[in-house]
């Protein structure tokens, strides 16, 4: 079988609710790291066999196949198709895994797998609100209701139950959070985003133009503090979880483009890393976010290897008690960890973030040195995604 490569990688710098990516239609926001794809790996735009993009709110700007129509707004030919996988948080992740599927069975020497997610013009949970509000009815079938008597999924509350489950204090969330920014905040002044970053024009919510571009993630809060961030109020009375310690609401689009030999051999161009590793586990859908966990688990042992011979972490920090719980569980090194922080400084923009954080861990394996890199993200439905890549 052959192998998949990444070539390229790119996202854009996240930008806040009503912030400076507002004014940008989600496809062409996808279709800005599109081109950039294209740009940066030096591939004939014709030569794409296919677009697979990301997106957890597939409805308005997001609707009738999001990937296609952001090829359509890309500099892309029209031959080149797309499809929208929707697999929660993980949804670019699963895009990239589909896309490695494609090129390592032969079936396509080259595939994009991408994500975007506007949460500023389609925000959170508009999937269900909508056609509730509507009389259309829920995602919940009797089936599963019977199943699941009397439970109401929710993220809030698994990140609440992983944090009692796993003796994970108010305190160390805080300075969980506290961790992440200075990372960020690091990263961001050390020039670490800087190859990964597409520059795209400051677009405001009241369709405003200012001409300057954004490269800097807007979520990164310079001037945060350990008492600042224990000061924010509970999210649920008597919990452990705030709005500090969760994953930033975030607009942003991110890709990488996957190629197997004979598209090295088309592209003439050395590769960034191989994908050596991808798999998806199911799990508790109740306590939901606790799928990385063994699913990172399953995945070393099949892959043959030991936490201790990842170099680097990326684990989507929906909520501080996810990665926290993962660390104390798995034994791993706390240092190779979202070491230029993760979603509670940068932002977690849903369908993007799959893709967003491969391309800062593929760039931070290539900044460090470093050779193998493991990315998983908890996902909606209790799944958890994970994809180790060996830097070449």
């Amino acid at each position: 079988m052959a192998e998949a490569y990444i070539v390229a990688t790119a996202r854009t710098a996240g930008g806040r609710r009503g912030g400076k990516l507002a004014g940008w239609h989600p496809v062409d926001l996808a279709a800005q790291v599109i081109d950039a794809l294209v740009e940066r790996s030096g591939i004939d735009p014709a030569a794409v066999e296919d677009v697979i993009l990301g997106c957890v709110s597939q409805v308005g700007e997001q609707a009738t196949n999001v990937a296609r129509n952001a090829v359509l707004a890309s500099k892309l030919p029209e031959s080149v198709p797309g499809t929208s996988v929707d697999r929660q948080c993980g949804s670019s992740q699963q895009a990239l895994h589909f896309a490695a599927q494609a090129v390592m069975s032969g079936s396509m020497d080259a595939v994009i797998a991408a994500g975007v997610e506007s949460m500023t013009r389609v925000p959170m949970f508009t999937p269900n609100a909508l056609p509730a509000k509507a009389g259309l009815g829920i995602y919940m079938s009797p089936a599963m209701q019977r199943r699941y008597p009397g439970v109401e999924f929710s993220q809030f509350t698994g990140a609440e139950m992983i944090a009692k489950n796993y003796g994970l204090s108010k305190d160390a969330l805080d300075r969980y959070a506290f961790e992440s920014h200075r990372r960020a905040i690091a990263a961001s002044r050390e020039g670490a985003f800087k190859d990964e970053i597409v520059p795209v024009e400051i677009r405001l919510a009241d369709g405003s133009a200012s001409g300057e571009m954004h490269t800097v993630d807007e979520g990164i809060r310079f001037d945060a503090t350990l008492e600042g961030i224990a000061g924010v109020k509970l999210i649920a009375e008597g919990g452990r979880c705030t709005a500090a310690t969760a994953s930033q609401i975030c607009d942003g689009a991110s890709g990488v483009l996957v190629v197997n030999e004979r598209g090295l051999k088309a592209l003439g161009v050395k590769p960034l890393a191989r994908i050596h590793h991808m798999s998806v586990m199911g799990h508790d859908p109740v306590i939901m976010l606790e799928a990385p966990i063994p699913a990172t688990a399953r995945a070393l042992a099949k892959a043959g290897m030991r936490i201790e011979d990842i170099d680097l972490y990326e684990v989507n920090e929906a909520f501080a008690p996810v990665p926290l719980a993962w660390l104390q569980t798995l034994g791993a090194d706390a240092a190779r960890l979202n070491v230029n922080g993760g979603a509670i400084a940068l932002g977690h923009p849903l369908g993007a973030s799959g893709t967003k954080l491969m391309t800062t861990l593929v760039n931070a394996l290539g900044q460090r040195g470093k050779r193998y890199g493991l990315q998983t993200m908890c996902e909606g439905g209790g799944m958890a995604n994970v994809t180790i890549v060996e830097r070449l």
